[in-house]
């Protein structure tokens, strides 16, 4: 199953760089967990990072009641969300060939304000257990309070679009000539090690690292 391109989404630099494949763009959003979220306020752009998590068809994102961002967004303005995933440094023999290896996903639409209790639960269980796998069923859970200070956001992937790029650089004929390296160094993100804050109740274990799978690079 492909997302189809629209006027918005169909991508015309390097359009062999293109996917629309479902499955690809799921995968890159799935494997990222910091999303751009673009929007404009009277004539003045912001882009703001922020958590957020898949479900099927729809994307969720989270902040307090009085955040402008969600204040503006829950309004039903334009919004452009954005994930990239760096995964190498291209290094070419020319300046004008250096590149990276990238995956990214362009998501265009209006987001809405989700006001059913169950479903705003199931969307900060899914933001907090995409951040953290499993993280929701360890830890107390929000209360009154806390959710009526919290604002969720879904947003509905319908204009869709991704770029790749994979693959050594690309030099122009006459340049493979020239005495300089070229290729391309990897860029991976990986598990550091777990700092406690200094207050942890005594026989209270560390978190095992191997949750955090996608960040773990092979040996």
């Amino acid at each position: 199953m492909n997302y189809t391109p629209t006027p918005r989404t169909a991508v015309h630099r390097l359009k062999k760089r293109a996917v629309y494949d479902k499955t690809i763009v799921h995968a890159i959003l799935d494997e990222g967990f910091v999303c751009h979220v673009g929007f404009v306020i009277e004539g003045q752009p912001y882009v703001i990072p922020t958590l957020y998590a898949r479900e099927s068809d729809c994307l969720y994102f989270h902040g307090a009641m009085a955040s402008r961002m969600l204040r503006t967004l829950s309004s039903g303005v334009d919004v452009c969300v954005t994930v990239t995933l760096v995964d190498g440094l291209v290094l070419a023999r020319s300046a004008f060939h250096h590149s990276l290896n990238y995956r990214s996903v362009v998501v265009l639409g209006q987001a809405r304000l989700v006001q059913d209790p169950e479903e705003r639960l199931r969307a900060l269980r899914l933001i907090t257990d995409h951040a953290v796998p499993n993280r929701w069923d360890e830890v107390r859970g929000p209360n009154e309070l806390e959710l009526k200070q919290t604002s969720v956001l879904a947003l509905p992937l319908q204009e869709v679009s991704a770029k790749v790029r994979t693959g050594p650089p690309v030099d122009d004929e006459e340049d493979y000539s020239l005495p300089i390296w070229a290729g391309v160094v990897s860029l991976e993100t990986h598990v550091g090690r777990a700092l406690s804050d200094g207050r942890i109740l005594p026989n209270v274990p560390q978190p095992d690292l191997a949750r955090f799978s996608r960040f773990i690079v092979p040996v």
